[in-house]
């Protein structure tokens, strides 16, 4: 198994590679910037690009998903309740100052339920709004991880100001879906170091009930 995740962009969104040696497939999650370099090292390691799975359709996660499908031919999936984030990209690269990049409606849409991810390393979709409606965390059970997107970090949440965020949602998304893993799993989070179910259920300031 290959998982290397890296930042990318000017947020530093964390992008992960999950790749199968011995099938020569990966799927990329969160491509939001930085294409030549994850294109780059998918060819170096000798892996077809089959899914690229979006968490979410805010800028520093989603901008560099259909350049990347266009060098590759892999297939975009993401939630459409976020599609109306998707048309307001312009106004988003406006957030950040920087050039608006070229989007795509989603090949796929990523539904509750739904398996994705490869042969050997499945992952189930857990949709979790409340920073985007949209928002999902992609639960591998047999790696004992979960990549959760931002809906929640090492000691913090996403935020919920921005359009299609939803305080309530966002807690009641964390409770409900994520801390009803197993405490061993590992939370690889859109931004920052990996985390724990346990961790965070122990720690969390955010997650504390009152």
């Amino acid at each position: 198994m290959i998982l290397e995740t890296s930042p990318v962009g000017p947020l530093a969104c964390n992008c992960t590679i999950l790749g199968d040696e011995e099938a020569g497939e990966a799927i990329v999650i969160d491509p939001g910037d930085d294409v030549t370099r994850i294109h780059r090292r998918l060819v170096d390691l000798g892996l077809k690009l089959t899914q690229i799975l979006v968490t979410h359709a805010h800028i520093d996660h989603v901008g560099g998903a259909l350049q990347l499908k266009r060098l590759t031919g892999a297939p975009i999936f993401l939630n459409e309740s976020d599609l109306p984030l998707l048309k307001m990209m312009a106004i988003q690269a406006t957030w950040l100052g920087v050039d608006t990049p070229e989007t795509a409606p989603p090949d796929e849409a990523l539904t509750e339920g739904l398996t994705v991810g490869l042969a050997q390393y499945p992952a189930q979709v857990i949709h979790t709004p409340g920073h985007t409606q949209g928002s999902v965390c992609l639960h591998f059970a047999p790696l004992k991880m979960v990549i959760a997107g931002d809906t929640i970090f090492a000691g913090s949440i996403g935020r919920t100001d921005l359009p299609g965020g939803n305080y309530g949602q966002i807690i009641e998304s964390i409770h409900h879906r994520l801390l009803a893993l197993p405490d061993e799993t590992r939370i690889l989070p859109g931004h920052g170091p990996e985390t724990t179910i346990g961790a965070e259920r122990k720690s969390n300031p955010f997650l504390q009930r009152r």
